[in-house]
């Protein structure tokens, strides 16, 4: 588990692609303090497991699901990404609670900048905007924001200096793709109500029981 308060910025050093899968290389300086092999790293929102360790470098596999659900793919080398470690029990939580299990990937439609902050604009399928919530918490990606507004086609953060100067968010422009976490809470509720409304519509009833002898 993770906060979405990130730690650094990485740098891609490597990549080595597989058939459907592959390899980053990454060069990093304090999420690599006490890491051993084994170890999570959430880069650019994804959990990674660390596989090697090298100087200032770890190594982590990249799935063909996780290709196929994040912009881990569209990375080359000297890209940056958000880097964090796992959540401790002596670690403050500043951010909300973040699996590393992205839901899928939004674009950036829009940039506006207001007084000291920016203002983006972010659109993605109805799938993951229906999770979305004004004044909750979404992680993009692998930074803990707070929704501003949403509709059923975008939403809407505002990123203050601090955020601009420590995350990659702001490097990137219109157009370009970024990780998607909602909430967990949002799709254990929906789950729960799913259960509930099919556990009401069986067909096996008090009368059905009893007319079969069950009862």
């Amino acid at each position: 588990m993770f906060t979405g308060i990130v730690e650094e910025i990485g740098i891609i050093q490597g990549i080595k692609k597989g058939e459907k899968s592959s390899k980053l290389l990454i060069k990093a300086n304090k999420v690599l303090e006490k890491t051993v092999l084994g170890d999570s790293i959430c880069t650019n929102g994804v959990c990674l497991t660390v596989t090697n360790l090298n100087g200032k470098i770890f190594e982590a596999d990249v799935m063909a699901e996780t290709l196929r659900r994040s912009n881990l793919g569209e990375l080359t080398i000297g890209s940056k990404v958000n880097l964090e470690r796992a959540l401790s029990l002596e670690s403050r939580l500043g951010g909300h609670i973040v699996s590393g299990h992205i839901d899928g990937i939004g674009k950036i439609i829009s940039l506006v900048k207001e007084d000291n902050a920016v203002w983006v604009t972010i659109t993605a399928k109805y799938s993951i905007l229906k999770y979305i919530v004004e004044k909750g918490s979404i992680t993009i990606d692998g930074i803990s924001l707070t929704v501003a507004q949403v509709d059923d086609k975008d939403f809407k953060v505002s990123i203050v200096p601090h955020t601009a100067k420590e995350t990659t968010l702001l490097i990137k422009g219109v157009g370009e793709t970024v990780n998607l976490e909602c909430d967990l809470i949002g799709k254990y509720v929906e789950k729960l109500l799913m259960f509930n409304e099919n556990k009401n519509k069986s067909s096996i009833s008090e009368d059905f029981l009893r007319n079969n002898g069950f009862i």
